[in-house]
């Protein structure tokens, strides 16, 4: 059998159970595609997978990464919308991303645009649906509203703070760890930036909002967020949470939403996937923005495949900016 080689988890834990490993390369069934990966994404969600405290059990061992791009190798049968040859990019690998090939579903395919490149098509996809549906979608972002984006010099973040404006917010407000983070999103369009490991960070966010607070939050930190967003969440507000970067999932007392009417949404980027309606205009939306030049992408690092732990563990200690990719 033909030899490719890959990521593997044996078991959960910490970045270093991730190797680098020689195994069989994947065949293509009914509906599927080979893909040769160019690029494949790093995001929180695959740490998550990693120490098993994702949305989903996780099952070991297995390779991680949920998205890539690349070159379509192999077409299994029923296939008639790709060819090999195809430059692809795909989020709708449940796992398998880490590694030198990749099975995929020919359905959830995206041709990558004339002018992208892989990594750029890689960067995009899963973190920029993520961050336009937060907004759009579960946060219902009005004309002139305010937004808030936590972590926005991050791979979501800096796409975040860009689509709010893009989708007609009025005051984005930005908060990251460090200046240099910071500085990165006021280049990327932030009105406002704050420093949140500075213990009075909602009085920062009523203050930069007139007193009212931020009609959409983006939450995904977790801990004591949830609690502190609400201080500074405004009248009939919504607090969209998406992550838990903290691997503290928090604690909120429901009553305590009713003295301002606010709202706490959750998202996961899965069923958005299973609706074309909401998927394919986003999509188009986004890919549209990149094109003229509206959205900008931050490729903050890029690691060769062997390194996967080393990417992990720079993104869980934040040392990171924008998306992380791996190149087999």
């Amino acid at each position: 059998m033909a030899q490719m080689k890959a990521i593997v988890a044996e078991e959960p834990g910490e970045p270093g159970v991730l190797r680098y490993v020689d195994a069989e390369r994947p065949s293509p069934g009914e509906g599927r595609v080979l893909i040769e990966v160019k690029a494949a994404g790093v995001n929180y969600a695959d740490t998550l997978r990693r120490i098993d405290q994702y949305i989903t059990h996780q099952e070991f061992p297995f390779t991680p990464g949920f998205e890539v791009a690349g070159v379509v190798a192999e077409v299994g049968p029923g296939v008639d919308n790709v060819s090999e040859g195809d430059r692809v990019v795909t989020t709708l690998l449940d796992t398998g991303g880490y590694a030198e090939y990749a099975v995929a579903p020919a359905a959830f395919l995206v041709p990558i645009p004339n002018g992208l490149g892989f990594d750029e098509a890689a960067a995009i996809l899963l973190q920029g649906l993520t961050a336009y549906h937060v907004i759009k979608t579960s946060g219902a972002l009005k004309p002139g509203e305010s937004v808030l984006v936590h972590a926005a010099a991050g791979g979501v973040g800096t796409l975040a703070l860009q689509m709010a404006k893009l989708l007609g917010a009025g005051r984005v407000i930005a908060t990251a760890s460090s200046q240099e983070k910071l500085d990165l999103a006021r280049s990327l369009g932030a009105d406002v930036t704050i420093d949140y490991t500075e213990e009075d960070w909602p009085e920062r966010v009523n203050e930069a909002t007139d007193g009212e607070g931020a009609d959409v939050i983006l939450e995904m930190v977790g801990g004591d967020f949830p609690e502190k967003n609400l201080r500074c969440l405004a009248t009939f507000g919504r607090m969209v949470v998406y992550g838990i970067s903290s691997r503290d999932r928090g604690h909120l007392v429901p009553a305590d939403l009713m003295d301002r009417c606010h709202s706490v949404v959750g998202f996961w980027l899965v069923p958005i996937t299973q609706r074309p309606d909401l998927l394919v205009p986003s999509l188009e939306e986004t890919l549209g923005w990149i094109a003229s030049g509206d959205l900008k992408l931050t490729i903050g690092a890029k690691y060769p495949l062997e390194n996967a732990a080393e990417a992990h563990a720079d993104l869980e200690s934040r040392k990171t900016t924008g998306k992380l990719i791996l190149r087999p």
